[in-house]
């Protein structure tokens, strides 16, 4: 466990998923957390009144992503929740899904994709900037689609690309401030909102068969490695893309 006592968190898209697993662990670990949420509010309810029943403090704030104010809304409903606190953590989690591949995507689900996994967290993290404090943690989720070459995610992979480059580039730029700046790139993850998908026959099977630790992952497993960077622990780590994906598509497995 690594302690956040007396910290403060901001984790987008915590209303369910692994954004609702990173909020309840940074919680369980002292940190006060806000948990944003786009239209779930019933999911962000149950993620706030489970931080608070294992005794830990959370409040909820509501900011459409892709839109005009999205950055200025949710920043403003973290400083009022904070009430005069700085912000010790920023997790930018929320993002819009794959749109398929090249030849189905439109222009608009091309630009919301863009405008959701791009567009977004880049200006939360500019209007965030003042509110953080010196020696704080920016982490990013990316995803293994940037290192793979998956026809029907090819606007997506681009997305996550464009966040990794931007925590490089921010990493450099904000370590004079001792602020460290990292992503993390899970692969196949089991979540209750996803688990559907997995139910395909053979699926699940064909990725723990590709994946060097011979299972898909789990929400829990990429909220450790956040926690994780969002640690004194990881203070001496910026910069870098962490792939919690188990080891996916490494190689031929050995039989």
């Amino acid at each position: 466990m690594h302690d956040l006592t007396g910290r403060t968190a901001l984790v987008t898209g915590a209303s369910r998923g692994i954004g609702q697993a990173i909020a309840l662990r940074l919680a369980s670990q002292g940190a006060a957390v806000a948990v944003h949420f786009g239209t779930d509010e019933a999911g962000a309810t149950t993620t706030v009144r489970e931080i608070e029943r294992a005794g830990g403090t959370a409040f909820a704030v509501r900011a459409e992503l892709g839109t005009d104010d999205d950055a200025d809304t949710l920043v403003a409903g973290v400083e009022a929740g904070l009430a005069g606190r700085r912000l010790d953590v920023l997790v930018n989690n929320a993002a819009a899904a794959p749109a398929g591949p090249m030849g189905a995507t439109t222009r608009e689900e091309f630009d919301n994709l863009f405008a959701v996994n791009v567009r977004a967290p880049y200006f939360i993290i500019q209007r965030a900037l003042p509110l953080l404090r010196d020696g704080g943690r920016i982490v990013t989720v990316s995803s293994v689609a940037t290192r793979m070459a998956n026809p029907s995610q090819t606007s997506f992979a681009m997305t996550k690309g464009a966040v990794e480059t931007m925590s490089r580039t921010l990493a450099n730029e904000l370590g004079v401030r001792g602020i460290t700046v990292n992503a993390v790139a899970p692969g196949a993850t089991r979540t209750p909102v996803n688990g559907a998908f997995f139910e395909a026959p053979g699926l699940t099977d064909l990725i723990a068969g590709s994946t060097a630790l011979n299972r898909l992952g789990t929400a829990d497993d990429i909220a450790d490695v956040v926690a994780f960077l969002a640690s004194d622990a990881a203070r001496w780590i910026t910069g870098q893309v962490i792939d919690a994906s188990g080891g996916l598509f490494l190689g031929p497995r050995a039989a």
